[in-house]
């Protein structure tokens, strides 16, 4: 448990995003960073707790649209990878030849993963014949195996998912959650019998998306990717953003639509009804702990973390008050209300540690636990629980109906966290000022605000968006899933367009 002194001293003002976030992961207790290898956090019982109700939220969506759970192997060998950078090499000359060559900005880049993975060559004292990786991801190792599984229009849609590590070796500066190399992963694999099915999929994933932001109190940006920040081998991507609190945006899902490309890499097809084989067409979706991340640095506050009551690991604490004399009854009473609350449901937990409230308060206030629940003397006298919610408000609760008295303080916890977000993004989008054009190049007509989503409407080339980017020195997180209503200039251009962009600092 986390000493009192560091729950209210020493806590950074969050305000002070670089230096709370950091701070905060450690001092709630989700990770311990002092494992002797970079990026590579130790799960605290506090923190692997979360992350495994977000993975059970994430498994109920599953099961709702009826997605079958996988496990595939850790190492996959060497000639996959090869197999996987050719198909992506061929896919990027492709977009180069509709494309102005001028106009791309990674094509010195090497496709795929091969600069990011993490090699194992030797067993023992003995060289493997062939050099093995740990996934990246797990296109390579999955579509193996979809053209064994798959024979047949009636094996389709085949919708597959697992929760497993992956690795990448991430150069950048490391932060927990946000930037790591060993990576709590989410992926989905599916495959349909045309491009429409496939179509249909993605926007079943941008539903199943908008569910789990729903349990996690963050409003998301849903936005086309660009085409130079496309997934490598995707027809297109769309990525899923949260607007953190110093307004850089943290991409926390993504949803792949492949069409055929990687069918006909792995040679994945199916028998048709007129007895033709055709190429299968696939999509993917992933999201990793960056959902954890997201929810650290959107809920929390200058006190410590407030976890969201459905992904909370306690929803709420029980401490006895107690007073001299009556201590027993106090501690039998507390122990009573516990036990119906977990019979109800309810994850909950008591404190009789030998600490002063006000020290347990500042304890479970950095953690972040959503309702507090005090029992004394005087509460028992009234028949009473004394609530304290983590949003702020405090309230007593009749003893008699405590059960969904905690049920609706927890609901108004949730209203209140929804609330605050969907009020932070709406405060931090802005439109972009005007870009103006001279003989010396382009400008803005005012300067930037720092820490703000910038929004334009953009109907204009590759080369103009490199424009915008040099203008402002802020990246495009593409077209947004939800356009304008009605025409608007290019920012550009000028042409009438209903293209909603968003540009912002991201991580």
């Amino acid at each position: 448990m986390t000493q009192p002194a560091k729950a209210k001293r020493g806590i950074p003002a969050k305000s002070d995003f670089t230096e709370w976030y950091p701070f905060m992961v450690e001092a709630a207790e989700l990770v311990d960073k002092r494992y002797p290898i970079k990026g590579m956090d130790v799960w605290r019982p506090y923190g692997w707790k979360t992350m495994r109700l977000i993975d059970d939220v994430t498994h109920g969506e599953m099961e709702r649209t009826e997605h079958e759970e996988v496990r595939f192997p850790l190492l996959i060998p060497e000639n996959l990878l090869e197999k996987e950078n050719v198909l992506v090499a061929r896919l990027q000359r492709a977009r180069e030849e509709g494309v102005n060559p001028d106009e791309l900005r990674d094509e010195e880049e090497d496709a795929g993963f091969k600069k990011e993975v993490y090699w194992v060559k030797h067993a023992g004292d003995n060289d493997l014949d062939v050099p093995m990786f740990l996934r990246p991801t797990s296109e390579t190792a999955i579509y193996t195996l979809f053209p064994l599984w798959i024979r047949s229009h009636a094996d389709l849609p085949l919708k597959t998912y697992q929760i497993v590590n992956t690795f990448r070796y991430e150069t950048k500066q490391t932060r927990s959650f946000i930037r790591v190399r060993e990576i709590h992963f989410f992926e989905a694999h599916t495959a349909h019998i045309d491009e429409d099915c496939a179509s249909r999929q993605i926007e079943e994933d941008l539903e199943i998306v908008r569910r789990i932001m729903d349990a996690l109190c963050l409003p998301v940006l849903m936005a086309k990717r660009p085409v130079w920040d496309t997934f490598p081998g995707a027809w297109y991507t769309i990525g899923i953003d949260v607007v953190m609190p110093n307004g850089r945006t943290l991409q926390v899902a993504s949803c792949h639509h492949y069409r055929d490309q990687w069918a006909k890499a792995f040679d994945i097809k199916y028998e048709g009804e007129n007895g033709e084989f055709e190429y299968c067409h696939q999509t993917t979706y992933g999201m990793s702990e960056r959902l954890l991340g997201a929810v650290v640095g959107m809920h929390g506050d200058d006190s410590g973390l407030i976890m969201p009551p459905r992904i909370a690991p306690i929803q709420a604490i029980v401490i006895p008050v107690l007073k001299k004399g009556s201590e027993q009854l106090v501690v039998d009473e507390a122990r009573a209300l516990l036990a119906e609350l977990k019979d109800a449901g309810i994850r909950c937990r008591i404190d009789e540690r030998d600490l002063r409230p006000g020290q347990k308060y500042y304890d479970w206030e950095i953690k972040g636990v959503p309702l507090r629940l005090e029992l004394g003397t005087r509460d028992i006298e009234n028949a009473t629980v004394f609530a304290a919610k983590r949003t702020g408000g405090k309230t007593p609760l009749p003893r008699n109906d405590i059960i969904s008295s905690v049920k609706l303080q927890l609901a108004e916890v949730e209203a209140e966290l929804k609330s605050r977000a969907s009020m932070h993004m709406e405060g931090r989008v802005k439109p972009l000022p005007k870009l103006i054009q001279s003989e010396t190049g382009w400008s803005l007509e005012e300067d930037l605000e720092e820490g703000i989503v910038h929004e334009i409407a953009f109907d204009g080339s590759d080369a103009d968006a490199e424009v915008i980017e040099r203008t402002t020195g802020l990246s495009f997180l593409g077209d947004a899933v939800e356009q304008y209503t009605e025409e608007r200039p290019c920012a550009v251009t000028r042409k009438p367009t209903k293209r909603r962009v968003w540009l912002a600092r991201t991580y």
